[in-house]
C-alpha cells in the first residue's frame, strides 16, 4: 500500500495566524523564516513571515498533510502562486477585527482564482466578543462573487480549531476527487 502526501497552503494577510497556526499542528518541528517586521503600519506584531512556515501531519492511516505557509504582506505576492503550485487545497485564515478584513477577503480569493481552482476554506480569527455578524458579512460577500465557501470562526492557538479547518479542506478535497473521477 503506498501512502501519499497531500499539500495544504495556509495564507492571509500579515497577523492573520498563518504562522501560529501551522505550529499548533505539525507533528515535526516547523521551518520558518520570521524576521524582524519593519512594517508596523500593516500589522503591530513583532515578526513576519518572508518566506514560507513549512509543517508536517501524520495521519492515522499512513497518508501525510505537508503544510505550507504563504508570507502575508501583499509585496510577496508573487510568492503565493509559486508556493501554491501543487497544492490540493488553501486554508485562508483572515483577522477579524482588522478595519481592511473584507478587502483581504477578495484580495486572496482574486490571487488564488488566477492560478488553479482549488478547494478553499475560510477561517477568521479575532472575532470581538464573538462576532458573528463579521461571519455574517463574509458569507454576503461570497455569494455576490458566487463562491459559497465555508467560514469558520476560529482560535489560531487551539489545535482543535486548526484542525477543524484542515478536516474541512480534506472533506472538501475529498469531494472533489470523486466528482473528477465520476464526471
Amino acid at each position: 500500500m503506498n501512502s501519499t502526501e497531500l499539500k495544504i497552503v495556509f495564507t492571509g494577510p500579515m497577523g492573520a495566524g498563518k504562522t501560529t497556526a501551522i505550529n499548533q499542528i505539525s507533528d515535526e518541528p516547523c521551518v520558518s523564516t520570521e524576521v524582524a517586521n519593519n512594517d508596523f503600519q500593516q500589522c503591530g506584531k513583532d515578526t513576519t513571515t518572508t518566506g514560507l512556515d513549512y509543517g508536517y501531519i501524520r495521519l492515522p492511516d499512513g497518508n501525510g498533510v505537508r503544510l505550507y505557509g504563504t508570507p502575508g504582506q501583499e509585496r510577496f505576492r508573487f510568492m503565493w502562486s509559486i508556493i501554491a503550485n501543487n497544492a490540493a487545497g488553501i486554508i485562508l485564515l483572515l483577522n477579524g477585527d482588522h478595519p481592511e478584513l473584507e478587502h483581504h477577503l477578495a484580495l486572496y480569493l482574486d490571487a488564488f482564482a488566477t492560478t488553479q481552482p482549488l478547494p478553499l476554506v475560510i477561517g477568521v480569527g479575532r472575532l470581538p466578543d464573538n462576532d458573528f455578524q463579521i461571519i455574517d458579512a463574509l458569507h454576503k460577500q461570497l455569494a455576490s462573487r458566487n463562491q459559497p465557501l465555508p467560514v469558520i470562526p476560529i482560535d489560531v492557538r487551539d489545535r482543535e480549531d486548526v484542525l477543524l479547518l484542515v478536516d474541512t479542506l480534506l472533506a472538501q478535497i475529498e469531494a472533489s476527487n470523486l466528482e473528477f473521477a465520476h464526471g
